[in-house]
């Protein structure tokens, strides 16, 4: 089947999906997601909404999740040897060494993270999925690609898991650089597509399966049902470039359904009462004078006259029109409050009040009660992004040799962004609480008694992800280190005795017989040497 004909079949189940995620876009962050258009849109005036509480709320949410995902300045994984395999192809002593040389690895693997721009396509891809529901990212050989829903059509088994994907780009014939059918310009042809210029956009299909023979991703480009040159490619089935990303899942459906979709009943509701409000502000505040048609004032002198004018007429002649809703817009202003509450702490949008009263327990303890919130996401999203980005990006650098390959059956990644763990920070608390236990129970005798400091280090150094190359003693160093200065206490302890039997008349020549052979003896040592030539060596002369 061609790429175009199954786009077109299975647009008919993503449409409800795409029409409540443009209403979605338009409460909240208009210029995200559009409706499936045919032709590149041109700059089109995009309607404002009457507040900014749903913008406000997509923003914040997408920059706490992509903190959570991909934070910044630690890994999002760790490598780590099967509790299995330790002892049988491993020795258990050497756990720390694997610890450190994996945490290297590691940060080899963020450096290269952090010097793409994956972070940007990401957070891009997290605000569709807050307010679609749905997202799909493909990791090419120049980095991330992000497809919104109305570029992009999928196809799931009745166990979720993705069977088809077939995407949708407008691209110019110029950019293409393959000879296509041609007709007359800007006239529809029998397949349906307009076709013309070199700079008329040519709809553009991708066609991604998986192959039950080989068990593999394939997938080409077709453009006027014609299969385009080098587009066919293939991928393992747990490392697909291809990322399908849901928010919200309900059983049976290919799509996902997005936060905004919620709680768009409080984000309609807002909306109303947001324009309702602006709408009769800007009523009451505007002044409009009433002159009675009986009275001797005429309204053209009233308008012409200038502040602090003298003019002639009658002051109950003229009446000020005030629109006494002063109490509906309290009503109307108190439900906006209630309401930006209720989707403030849906979204997660951390208020602090800024009071003397408020401490750094308070902003902890909030700060934990969103983690909270957010558990049942990042769930979803380590299972449909990071492990298949971690495997994906992994399956790249073992590719091009600029990280050792690792076996899979020995060494295990395993996620510890967002609620799955707080990173290497748990694993550090633990360990210092665990050694503070100890020396607070037992005492810093029998810590140390039962203790191995060096790998104390290694482990909390692998912990915090930090390079002890050239910066802790090895065991060698150390051994020498205290060779050294057991010679130098050894030294200075024979000076030291030698100091006081000097002082002593036991060294005395005329007093000890044994001092006075013993200098006669050193003399006849030094008399029997020759000094030797002048640039010539030193020989010692026959007795």
């Amino acid at each position: 089947m061609r790429a175009r004909e199954r786009y077109s079949q299975l647009t008919s189940g993503r449409n409800q999906f795409l029409d409540t995620a443009v209403e979605c876009s338009r409460l909240t962050l208009p210029y995200l997601i559009q409706e499936d258009l045919t032709s590149r849109p041109n700059f089109q005036k995009l309607i404002t909404p009457w507040q900014s509480v749903g913008a406000k709320s997509v923003v914040n949410l997408a920059a706490k999740l992509m903190l959570a995902l991909l934070p910044p300045q630690t890994s999002f994984f760790k490598l780590q040897v099967r509790d299995d395999k330790l002892g049988v192809e491993f020795p258990k002593e050497i756990r720390s060494e694997l610890d450190l040389s994996f945490s290297k690895m590691e940060r080899m693997v963020m450096d290269y993270i952090n010097a793409s721009s994956d972070r940007v396509v990401v957070h891009q891809a997290l605000k569709h999925l807050i307010v679609s529901g749905n997202a799909l990212i493909f990791m090419g050989k120049d980095g991330l690609k992000h497809f919104p829903l109305n570029r992009f059509v999928v196809s799931r088994d009745g166990n979720g898991n993705v069977c088809e994907i077939v995407t949708k780009e407008l691209i110019s014939r110029r950019a293409l650089g393959v000879d296509l059918p041609q007709a007359l310009p800007n006239s529809p042809g029998d397949d349906g597509y307009k076709t013309g210029s070199d700079d008329t956009d040519v709809e553009v299909y991708t066609y991604v399966r998986m192959d039950e023979s080989s068990g593999r991703w394939v997938w080409h480009q077709e453009a006027f049902d014609l299969i385009l040159p080098k587009s066919r490619s293939t991928a393992p089935k747990n490392t697909s470039p291809w990322l399908v990303l849901r928010f919200n899942t309900v059983d049976g459906e290919d799509y996902g359904r997005g936060r905004v979709e919620e709680f768009l009943g409080d984000l309609r509701s807002l909306e109303g009462l947001s324009q309702a409000t602006v709408e009769g502000a800007a009523a009451a505040a505007k002044v409009v004078f009433l002159v009675s048609p009986s009275s001797t004032t005429k309204p053209k002198t009233i308008a012409d006259a200038g502040n602090g004018a003298i003019v002639q007429g009658r002051p109950d002649d003229v009446g000020v029109i005030q629109v006494g809703k002063t109490a509906d817009f309290r009503t109307a202003a108190e439900q906006i409050q209630h309401i930006e509450k209720r989707i403030y702490d849906a979204f997660m949008v951390l208020q602090v009040r800024q009071s003397e009263r408020t401490t750094a327990e308070e902003v902890r303890l909030t700060q934990m009660e969103l983690e909270q919130q957010l558990g049942g996401l990042f769930s979803l999203l380590t299972v449909e992004f990071l492990i298949p980005y971690l495997d994906r990006t992994l399956h790249i650098l073992q590719r091009n040799k600029e990280i050792p390959k690792i076996p899979k059956d020995v060494v295990r990644p395993q996620i510890v962004a967002g609620v799955n763990a707080l990173g290497r920070g748990q694993d550090q608390q633990s360990l210092v609480q665990f050694i503070q236990t100890i020396s607070q129970t037992m005492g810093p005798e029998v810590m140390m008694k039962f203790l191995d400091p060096s790998e104390y280090l290694k482990r909390l150094a692998a912990a915090q992800g930090i390079d002890i190359l050239n910066l802790v003693k090895t065991e060698e160093q150390m051994a020498q280190e205290t060779q050294q200065q057991q010679q130098q206490m050894q030294q200075a302890e024979m000076l030291k005795q030698a100091g006081q039997f000097a002082n002593s008349p036991m060294a005395d020549p005329s007093k000890n017989p044994a001092v006075a052979e013993q200098l006669m003896q050193q003399q006849q040592n030094a008399s029997q040497t020759i000094p030797p030539e002048e640039g010539g060596e030193e020989t010692p002369t026959e007795g």
